[in-house]
């Protein structure tokens, strides 16, 4: 049984969908884009591949300029929900001692939950960012969680991957981290949903 233990250098981190036309429609929308900034900041510090996609960009803009993605290692537009894309499978295959994986984004019941059942199936082990991630109604939102937590989704918050994927205070990196946790991270109001 996987007790959902993190190296960083086993890890890559996927940013999905987090773009410019669905900012008015997401629920907690700025807190969501400020954790995911957290996110993106720590891929670069520990040198974890980050993988993004974009859902329709034609239609839907592009990923939100106060993402910080250009040290991605690959931007795939996509018109199906998972991210499990045949380049991002193919990226995926380049990098086979990645088995660990870092999703946060949007919409938590569709394209979150659908790349991470696909994550699953190919035998990855699957780590949401439960404050980088919402949909258009927290409904949505609280039981997708819950049906990924059924599939073997590991859920966390921001700061507490972080600091995982640091391993410990001695981390070279670690005090780069610390100023991006010194801020808290923004509330995404997860609390006032006790099934959680």
């Amino acid at each position: 049984m996987s007790v959902g233990r993190l190296i960083a250098s086993r890890t890559a981190m996927f940013c999905c969908d987090m773009q410019d036309k669905f900012r008015p429609s997401i629920r907690h929308f700025p807190a969501i884009l400020s954790n995911a900034n957290r996110m993106l900041q720590s891929a670069k510090l520990l040198d974890i591949p980050l993988v993004v996609t974009e859902q329709y960009p034609k239609g839907l803009g592009s990923t939100c300029s106060e993402l910080d993605i250009d040290h991605c290692s690959i931007n795939c537009p996509k018109t199906k929900f998972s991210m499990m894309i045949p380049e991002v499978k193919s990226y995926l295959e380049e990098k086979k001692t990645r088995k660990s994986i870092v999703l946060f984004g949007i919409e938590a019941h569709v394209c979150i939950q659908q790349t991470a059942i696909d994550l699953i199936s190919l035998g990855y082990e699957v780590h949401v960012i439960v404050d980088a991630t919402s949909s258009r109604t927290d409904t949505d939102r609280v039981f997708a969680f819950q049906r990924m937590r059924q599939a073997g989704v590991f859920l966390t918050t921001s700061e507490s991957m972080i600091l995982t994927l640091a391993g410990g205070s001695d981390h070279p990196q670690f005090k780069q981290l610390q100023k991006i946790i010194t801020t808290e991270a923004e509330d995404t109001k997860l609390l006032t949903f006790p099934m959680l």
